[in-house]
């Protein structure tokens, strides 16, 4: 039987073993546990890694927490809702070198007194520069284990990250997505515990998707202009999670614990007036793809690309 604590355990053990990964890749720096309680009754487990061999900062949070029905959520559930249960695994890494990646991934488990549940999480990618081979490795990566559920999947929730990882004031994605998926329920074609599977399933896709990336670029040296424009890029991550994120907003409308829900900022990032890339510049070609509708998948075949 699929349970809540169920849930929360198999969630626990994604975290230990995403943790561990990533320590191996760094090969310096550990995860700090802090743990804390939610102020009407459950908690979480906080893991946050900083000044690694790659990582400059990131988190791998882990929660289980209860309280009362947000208002805003109050139009997604049975009108005699009035507490919430939720758990699950959020993840942002930012790292020093603006040859590797930022990543972000949530899976999560939501469920009220008056019987709703689903489940939810979503993966997606921000380089600072554009590698369309890795981008595409990374899509093929999502693109996996969505078909091994539903070849349905990945079409719908590639889209779906699309449209919810937009900056609409920038006009531009934050990255170069990933898939992003809400409000999966059980229903004639799929039950609850193959719903679980999958989303943990997807949990378990972030270091067989991220690590070879990591690996890849970690030790390609950059010049303090690259660096530079990583600083920028990274001020266009903050603007989405403060102004946009969905999660954050959760998280602040629910007695949220707050160093766990700004965890997902960097330790550093830049604003500049009205700053525009070069002319043919790498940066420029970055900022062409940062679009939604890109077939990541099949792009790398097209050899007249870059």
């Amino acid at each position: 039987m699929i349970t809540k604590e169920r849930i929360a355990q198999e969630f626990q053990r994604i975290q230990q073993e995403i943790c561990s990964g990533l320590e191996a890749e760094d090969g310096k720096a550990v995860f700090n546990l802090d743990e804390w309680k939610h102020e009407v009754a459950g908690g979480g487990h906080t893991r946050v890694i900083t000044h690694g061999n790659v990582i400059e900062k990131g988190g791998v949070n882990f929660s289980a927490v209860e309280g009362l029905l947000p208002q805003f959520m109050k139009d997604k559930v049975s009108p005699d809702a009035t507490h919430f249960f939720a758990t699950g695994v959020s993840i942002v890494i930012h790292p020093y070198s603006p040859k590797v990646p930022i990543i972000h991934m949530n899976i999560r488990y939501f469920e009220t007194n008056a019987g709703d549940s689903w489940f939810g999480g979503g993966i997606d990618l921000t380089p600072i520069y554009v590698n369309v081979d890795q981008a595409s490795f990374f899509h093929q990566c999502m693109k996996d284990v969505c078909d091994k559920y539903d070849a349905s999947y990945y079409p719908k929730f590639k889209a779906w990250a699309d449209d919810y990882f937009f900056i609409r004031h920038r006009n531009e994605t934050r990255g170069i997505g990933g898939i992003f998926f809400d409000y999966l329920k059980p229903d004639a074609g799929r039950t609850k515990e193959e719903l679980f599977a999958f989303v943990s399933d997807v949990g378990r896709t972030f270091l067989k998707a991220y690590l070879p990336i990591v690996s890849a670029n970690k030790t390609i040296p950059f010049t303090p202009e690259e660096k530079n424009w990583q600083l920028l890029r990274r001020g266009r991550y903050v603007e989405f999670n403060l102004v946009y994120d969905r999660g954050t907003r959760f998280g602040l409308e629910t007695a949220g614990r707050i160093e766990s829900i700004l965890m997902s900022l960097p330790e550093h990032a830049s604003w500049l007036y009205n700053h525009i890339p070069d002319k043919e510049s790498a940066e420029e070609k970055t900022l062409s793809f940062l679009r939604k509708d890109v077939d990541w998948v099949t792009m790398a075949e097209d050899k007249t690309i870059g």
